[in-house]
């Protein structure tokens, strides 16, 4: 059975004991074991450095380490310089605290009838003679009572153990010199290996998309709606410059308080030889909580109302009276996919109104039947592992994190997030970069196909019931609220 301490965690330790690399062997552990103090001592006295953790109910984990030799005695303090008690994670969140020794003749204490014991006070003891499982975890005998021989760094015990010493497990690790082999992390969304080969799969399948047939459009409109600054311009110049084999900045994007984008562009690609792809990415004004687009003007863009290149004035919304206003948009006109575009650095700060906005938007396109996607933009900012290496995206914690988090936002399934980074920084290419992004349209299309052999079914359903004017009726008004 292999210990919970992970190598993000043995990194810290590792750190903090600051004398090399370190190899961590599982020594003791009371689901294993039994919350013993005999068996604590059998299988870890006389074996030079420990480290002590403890991990309780509320996800938090936290513990001791010690230079010194644990012993069997009848009660003896041992000293240790190098001792120092640890925060590594509260109620879920990593927090990383270092608790010195203050008094290093009192660092540790001996009994045999005691599990591992810190300080004079005593800053932490672990449990004394048997402790049984109680429906899962283990209500420790023990207490920590803080900053006699350790600096507390002004904490109090409850802001470690969270008010309680019922813990799920306790283990003790010997501490030795050596680079250990660490576990390669899994990720939590599985693509084939990323290579040239699946960068020529993906381009390839994006080259060959064609919209259905039967409903005779040319190409699938793709609308981007979100917050002002959230990366819509900047996916279309990534997609753009994916096929032009370069860097391109076709669409205009930068910083600015309301944006850049002003106007409706359902932006093409073309490849290299000058032919159009089958989609359009549909860029429009960036969302505000009190201007940007209204529920009235979102309803007139996903139905074709508006025209291509029109230019929103805050001040005074389109109207159908306006001359420019599409009456009878034709099919390849209307809006087939919707994608919500939200910046991963920053999703834990969007505004209530923006998401309640955003929300009300989710509404009407469920009514129209239109599928929807989130594009979860600047994964480099939101974890240094992805900004050091694209390919780390699927495996990153904090990445998965955000995925959720833009999951419960906007109540759609997490395979419908999809995390990239745009092209901002760079001057040349990167295969990773370009992966990520195809991977994500690719899925774009995908979900806009299916959307039209639903709408395909629907339309010949009414033209099946042309001869029956009440039915096609109905199915009309059916269409109309999907």
């Amino acid at each position: 059975m292999a210990g919970q301490l992970t190598d993000k965690y043995m990194d810290q330790l590792e750190s903090w004991i600051g004398t090399g690399q370190k190899i961590f062997t599982l020594l003791y552990k009371i689901t294993r074991d039994r919350c013993n103090a005999t068996t604590f001592h059998q299988k870890c006295d006389n074996k030079g450095p420990t480290v002590t953790v403890l991990y309780n109910q509320q996800g938090s984990v936290y513990g001791g380490y010690a230079s010194s030799n644990w012993t069997s005695s009848t009660g003896a303090y041992i000293a240790d310089s190098n001792a120092f008690l640890y925060q590594l994670k509260y109620s879920g969140s990593d927090t990383f605290t270092k608790f010195s020794v203050t008094k290093a003749d009192t660092a540790m204490y001996a009994l045999s009838c005691h599990g591992p014991i810190f300080g004079g006070g005593h800053d932490l003891i672990a449990f004394s003679g048997t402790v049984n499982s109680s429906g899962g975890y283990f209500a420790l005998n023990g207490s920590m009572s803080f900053g006699h021989s350790f600096n507390n760094q002004g904490l109090t015990a409850d802001k470690i153990t969270n008010g309680n010493f019922n813990v799920t497990e306790l283990e003790v690790y010997s501490v030795t010199d050596g680079q250990r082999r660490k576990t390669p992390p899994q990720p939590w969304r599985k693509t084939p290996e990323w290579n040239k080969k699946y960068l020529e799969t993906l381009t390839e399948d994006i080259v060959s998309f064609k919209p259905s047939g039967k409903l005779g459009l040319s190409d699938v409109r793709i609308l981007m709606l979100g917050p002002v600054g959230t990366g819509k311009s900047s996916f279309y110049n990534t997609i753009n410059s994916v096929f032009k084999g370069r860097i391109s900045q076709s669409a205009p994007c930068g910083v600015a308080t309301n944006g850049i984008s002003i106007a409706y562009i359902p932006y093409e690609v073309n490849v290299s030889s000058g032919e159009s792809l089958k989609f359009r990415l549909c860029d429009t004004r960036g969302l505000e909580v009190t201007q940007s687009l209204d529920i009235l003007e979102c309803n007139y863009l996903l139905d074709g109302n508006i025209p291509d290149y029109f230019q929103f004035n805050p001040v005074a919304p389109i109207i159908p009276d306006n001359p420019l206003f599409v009456h009878q948009p034709k099919c390849t006109e209307k809006i087939h996919c919707v994608l919500f575009v939200i910046d991963a650095a920053t999703i834990g700060d969007i505004p209530q109104k923006m998401v309640d906005k955003m929300q009300n938007f989710q509404k009407l396109i469920n009514l129209k039947g239109i599928p929807q996607a989130v594009l979860l933009t600047k994964v480099d900012l939101a974890c240094q592992d992805v900004a050091s290496n694209i390919n780390n995206v699927f495996t990153s914690k904090t990445i998965e994190a955000a995925v959720d988090k833009a999951s419960n936002v906007l109540g759609l399934p997490r395979n419908r997030i999809l995390p990239v980074k745009n092209y901002e920084n760079e001057m040349e290419l990167d295969d990773n970069i370009s992966i990520l992004a195809l991977l994500s349209l690719r899925q774009l299309l995908f979900y806009a196909e299916d959307y039209l052999q639903v709408l395909s079914i629907k339309m010949k359903a009414l033209n099946v019931t042309s001869e029956r004017p009440d039915k096609r009726e109905s199915l009309e008004k059916g269409s109309d609220q999907e």
